[in-house]
């Protein structure tokens, strides 16, 4: 019997964080802006689409109090240009019957 760490997990590399790490918010400073992206979170049902501009405002606050090293927006994921969501359409699906096979057209 052997106590420890299973064989498979002994050979694994552990890698650092792909943007390194950076200090928690211990004073708060910008916890009132984290909460109301959770906030938007809950309420657009997980959609981070609608909740974008708080995520910026967060990341911004972060930035200026030192708490992570000031990026362009363009490699954090964000563009000067708002973001759209793709537009939609009613599709109606007609099924027939024609010769004894079945087939569909989507109009």
């Amino acid at each position: 019997m052997s106590f420890g760490a299973p064989q498979a997990l002994s050979n694994i590399t552990v890698l650092p964080p792909e943007r390194g790490s950076f200090p928690l918010d211990h004073d708060g400073e910008c916890k009132s802006i984290m909460k109301d992206y959770l906030a938007c979170m809950r309420k657009s049902g997980g959609s981070s689409t609608k909740c974008r501009n708080l995520s910026k405002k967060y990341l911004e606050c972060r930035m200026e109090r030192g708490l992570m090293a000031p990026d362009r927006w363009r490699t954090s994921g964000f563009t000067t240009r708002p973001v759209r969501s793709a537009p939609t359409r009613q599709v109606t699906i007609v099924i027939f019957a024609l010769g004894g096979h079945e087939a569909a057209v989507a109009m």
